[in-house]
């Protein structure tokens, strides 16, 4: 059993570690992202000041992860991403068994290797297709071929392994999308994450859906690949533990994204990091943001804004998050965390509409829930 598991994750302590480059910035994309301007060094050293700082504010308290996202983080150099390790590590120290992830494009397979010998041990592959016309309108720099060589490169470096797939893109039939999902799955992963196509506003693509361009399913459509998708998986032997992720194991499945939805702590650095720390119970749950300019982020001082979310809000978060998992939100944990548990009315009317179900002291998305998750659990929201 590793430490993670040992640990409950609604106590747990992670650690996101935000590279913001891309050698390419993909036109769906509305994360926090910047081509690169040969400062990396600089950056780097600001990210481990900030980890330093953090350990002064989180106490002693040892890591069940450490997840490289981004941007890009499979352009850090190994000798970049071993002092980053290695200084959590020192700062924090680790959970045995502690999730050192690490999300990565094809195209840096032959960098796989030396990135499992800096010490990163579960890799999170961005795949997203094997139609060579959707990679191309998806802007992304590799093709089919490229992709099944970065699997079997990434099983080849790394015990755990998860492929990232996008569907329910405009002009995509369910056969077609059925095959991707099954070659995916055919190359044994422990791990598989289909994610819907969303048009972002602020995005290149969201820019060309203003002009009236169709880039996305009908969102009927869209919801009938949701469950042709759960249930091939599910035949797969990968089981769905959350609205968009499968594992084969419970030991496959992340333990980083876990700690989001359970309402655990992490701490975030890098340009545009996301933080969540404390419980309003215990004074207040903290809610960070970084700088999002490297360069801001680099030159400030302290390099985050904070702000104490109330228990309403709180309460608003982990119930939202907590609802897409499918073991459920955990009712004694919201209280011990917030003072209040979800609102009687909406749990009431959801259940009846046969959106929820409540098995002790979880409540859980039904089948026809998962379909209207975000609508379903805002009604339990006080």
């Amino acid at each position: 059993m590793t430490g993670a598991a040992r640990l409950a994750l609604g106590d747990a302590l992670g650690l996101y570690v935000h590279w913001p480059y891309c050698a390419r910035i993909c036109p769906y994309c509305d994360f926090n992202v910047y081509r690169p301007k040969g400062n990396d060094e600089t950056l780097l050293a600001a990210i481990l000041d900030d980890m330093a700082h953090w350990r002064t504010r989180s106490g002693a308290r040892r890591l069940v992860s450490l997840h490289f996202g981004g941007g890009t983080p499979s352009l850090m150099t190994p000798v970049q991403l071993a002092a980053v390790i290695e200084t959590a590590d020192r700062l924090w120290g680790f959970e045995t068994g502690a999730e050192i992830g690490l999300e990565a494009n094809p195209r840096d397979m032959d960098g796989f290797a030396d990135m499992a010998a800096a010490g990163i041990n579960r890799l999170s592959l961005g795949v997203q297709s094997f139609d060579d016309a959707a990679l191309a309108a998806l802007g992304r720099d590799h093709d089919s071929v490229m992709g099944q060589r970065s699997i079997d490169a990434a099983q080849a470096a790394f015990r755990r392994v998860s492929v990232d797939m996008i569907y329910a893109r405009a002009g995509q039939d369910a056969a077609a999308w059925e095959a991707e999902l099954r070659r995916a799955l055919a190359t044994g992963v422990g791990h598989v994450s289909p994610y819907q196509l969303t048009i972002e506003p602020q995005t290149a693509f969201g820019k060309r859906a203003a002009r009236g361009e169709k880039l996305a399913a009908a969102p009927d459509f869209a919801a009938d690949l949701y469950e042709l998708t759960h249930a091939v998986c599910e035949a797969e032997g990968l089981a769905a533990y959350e609205i968009s992720n499968h594992a084969r194991t419970p030991g496959d499945r992340s333990v980083h994204n876990r700690l989001y939805w359970a309402g655990g702590d992490w701490i975030g650095v890098g340009p545009g990091a996301h933080g969540r720390i404390g419980r309003a119970a215990a004074g207040g749950r903290l809610a960070t943001e970084a700088h999002r300019r490297p360069r801001d982020y680099i030159d400030a001082d302290p390099r985050y804004t904070a702000e104490t979310l109330g228990a309403a809000d709180e309460g608003a978060e982990r119930i939202l998050m907590g609802m897409r998992v499918a073991d459920g939100l955990d009712l004694v944990h919201l209280e011990a965390a917030t003072g209040a548990g979800v609102d009687p009315g909406g749990l009431a009317r959801m259940s009846r509409q046969g959106f929820v179900e409540q098995d002790g002291t979880h409540i859980r998305l039904t089948r026809e829930g998962r379909l209207l998750a975000d609508g379903v659990s805002g009604e339990l929201v006080p």
